[in-house]
């Protein structure tokens, strides 16, 4: 028997043991309150004889129930229902009569009246008791949907393989190859932490990296990979001059938009829509910020800004929890997961670790809602879109990004997190098998993360406190917290409907708020953006130097900035880096020190000339320093996992497809290739091979040679 075996069978003994515990507690506590009920003899018995007694009666009750009631329910086809209801109670009483009966030692007294209520109370607490553990057990919960399977599986052309998309957010390509590797520690060998990821890389799936463009967020990001551009999405949030107003890509506002100027621009609604050639894609796009041109829609941001379209992200909450099974199950992995939270967050203050950033007030509920509330409903559509036999399902699973900004990329806290994604993964892979077509599953990352302390943290003073101490402005004496840029938060105000400008969002918009003559200073994780709200256009290096004379050295020249891009009216765009450094990117002339970019790779050059291309790039745009050896960066908001730059892991995406799909040849730069990907395998074409996860056909193991 393997390790999954014994752990089914050791998680089925915990759940029996518990119910029967809380059945005999229920029957030791009604005995004590209903007056025709004892379980003692008239002069009294020992607690430990009454406890003793009272396991006897609930685990004989329990036994007689399990092995007569199927019987029972067999003869009772044939009663009238409403017949039937009652004859249900009297039946329980008469069961546990019996059970009283044959108990050894039995030396109490109960009435057949009472004993139809204690009956019907002992099952109700067993039944919740039973239903929240099973439910909370994957391979039960699989077993549940496997039943509804039978009643939901749609008429379709089972020919025709489907493709599923599960992107994890923010999981690094190094990230992921460590989470796949056995964990040795003390002289043992433990499984990885995503067992099933491991399963099946280099036997059913193929593992690449790809790297991000210089705004490596999901915002940009994954509005490529569904819409095929990217294009002037400078950073996670940015001023735009000619309206004056903060765009912020996880706002229903900001993300409509987004998707709007997308579509306009390649002239496709999107990878998961119908290619207009009689493809007939049946495409879902389920927790997600965009849409992806797909028809049916859960949890999508973009589409909360439509009028009346708040219901439309909020459908995917009403249809899962609409299941009271469901509500029992995530409602206590929510609570589990606040409490789990508190407590790592406690443990990790009295280990004093470094780097370290705030985890208190509302964090533990909206960690819990991203972790728990947020998965379990995106899983849960994604395998109602597979029993429908919907031919393409993208879906995004926030969890990890979530944590490991809070706790850090390789943390235990965000390692436990993904052991839990990986047990999604194989519950989504396991219900594939009772869909009316085959299924591939293709896993991905929009992006990874890069730890670090906090740029306040290391240096005293926020990155808006140094633009102004440049700039010859007042600098407030204490440094005010940055405002997160978590998807997670955003997310729970669309689900209970609340309107997008939160706290948070008031702090984003207070940034843009001030003089005109200030500048306006945004974060997007080690990616910081300067504008000059009464300098129309993009400001140049000679027009900033006559305002700010101080300001481009400081920035330049400070230890926790790698580099800075502003553009100059004879050179075009140009990189400041310490000593003097200049870095021409349209010519790629390095004057006065070592190449800026040096530290960032090979790629850092491309990215950044790119970037500066795209009109709503800020007038300054400011990179944090990178460690090189370590990979560390410094963040300008309240994260010691940020993304949002480059330097560090944050760049290095996966890619993870089954062999029966044709991968790429070549490296993948951009998210917009990954796009030309995912919709090269989507188009018709003559599918051969593959199961539901992927599982190649004999012959195909020569395609991994290389890779």
């Amino acid at each position: 028997m393997n390790l999954r075996r014994w752990r089914s069978l050791g998680r089925t003994v915990g759940r029996v043991l518990a119910v029967w515990a809380v059945a005999t507690a229920t029957m030791a506590v009604l005995a004590g309150i209903l007056p025709d009920f004892t379980i003692q003899s008239p002069t009294g018995d020992s607690p430990t004889r009454i406890a003793a007694t009272a396991a006897v009666g609930a685990g004989a009750f329990g036994l007689l129930s399990a092995l007569v009631w199927p019987a029972l329910v067999r003869a009772l086809l044939l009663v009238p229902a409403l017949v039937l209801g009652a004859l249900v109670f009297f039946l329980n009483g008469s069961l546990l009569l019996i059970a009283l009966r044959i108990a050894p030692d039995w030396r109490g007294d109960v009435t057949p009246a009472t004993a139809v209520v204690i009956a019907a109370v002992m099952s109700a607490t067993s039944s919740a008791t039973s239903t929240a553990l099973a439910m909370r057990d994957d391979e039960a919960y699989g077993r549940r949907l496997a039943r509804l399977a039978g009643r939901r599986r749609a008429a379709v052309d089972g020919e025709t393989p489907g493709i599923v998309f599960i992107q994890l957010d923010g999981v690094g390509h190094d990230v992921l190859r460590e989470a796949v590797r056995p964990i040795r520690r003390k002289g043992r060998t433990r499984p990885p932490a995503m067992e099933t990821v491991a399963d099946w890389l280099d036997t059913t799936h193929r593992l690449i990296p790809w790297r991000t463009d210089w705004s490596s967020q999901t915002g940009s990001s994954q509005l490529a990979i569904l819409h095929g551009s990217n294009e002037d999405v400078p950073a996670f949030r940015w001023y735009e001059k000619e309206t004056g107003q903060l765009m912020v890509c996880n706002r229903p506002s900001g993300a409509a938009e987004l998707e709007r100027r997308a579509v306009a621009r390649t002239g496709s609604p999107g990878l998961l829509a119908e290619d207009g050639a009689g493809g007939g894609l049946d495409g879902a796009s389920r927790g997600n910020l965009f849409s992806g041109g797909a028809e049916q829609l859960a949890l999508v941001m973009s589409v909360a800004a439509q009028r009346g379209g708040f219901s439309r992200p909020r459908t995917g909450y009403f249809a899962y929890f609409s299941d009271p099974a469901n509500a029992v199950r995530t409602a206590a992995a929510f609570f589990a997961e606040a409490g789990r939270e508190m407590c790592e967050s406690t443990a990790s203050l009295l280990r004093r670790d470094r780097p370290r950033v705030g985890r208190g007030g509302l964090y533990p509920f909206l960690r819990a809602f991203a972790t728990v509330v947020e998965r379990d409903v995106a899983v849960a559509a994604v395998i109602g879109d597979m029993l429908a036999g919907r031919t393409a399902v993208y879906a995004d699973l926030v969890a990890y990004d979530e944590v490991a900004h809070h706790s850090g990329p390789r943390s235990g806290d965000a390692m436990r997190v993904l052991a839990r994604l990986d047990r999604m993964i194989r519950l989504i892979a396991d219900a594939a098998r009772y869909a009316p077509r085959r299924y591939r599953i293709v896993l991905l990352s929009d992006h990874g993360q890069s730890h670090g302390e906090t740029f306040a943290a290391a240096y005293g003073l926020s990155l808006k406190d140094l633009v102004r101490a440049g700039c010859g402005l007042p600098v407030p004496r204490r440094a005010r917290r940055t405002a997160s840029g978590a998807e997670a938060r955003t997310a729970a105000r669309a689900a209970l409907r609340r309107p997008e400008h939160g706290r948070r969002g008031a702090e984003e918009d207070a940034a843009c708020a001030g003089p005109v003559s200030d500048p306006v200073v945004l974060a997007s994780g080690n990616l910081g953006l300067i504008s000059f709200p009464d300098l129309p256009g993009r400001a140049t290096r000679e027009e900033i130097d006559r305002r700010h004379p101080a300001l481009l050295r400081t920035l330049a020249e400070h230890q926790g900035i790698g580099f800075v891009l502003v553009r100059s009216e004879p050179r075009g765009p140009l990189v400041l880096g310490p000593g003097g450094a200049e870095h021409e990117l349209a010519t790629g002339r390095i004057t006065g020190g070592p190449d800026p970019l040096a530290p960032f790779g090979p790629g850092a050059a491309a990215a950044v000339l790119r970037t500066a291309g795209f009109p709503h790039a800020a007038d300054i745009m400011v990179n944090s320093a990178c460690d090189p050896a370590t990979g560390a960066v410094h963040a300008f908001e309240e994260q010691v996992g940020s993304h949002g730059g480059l330097g560090g892991d944050q760049n290095r995406a996966f890619l993870m497809h089954p062999y029966s799909l044709d991968g790429p040849e070549h490296r993948l730069v951009g998210a917009e290739a990954v796009h030309a990907v995912l919709r090269g395998w989507l188009r018709p074409r003559d599918a051969e091979g593959g199961t539901h996860d992927g599982t190649r056909e004999p012959g195909r193991s020569k395609a991994r040679t290389g890779h």
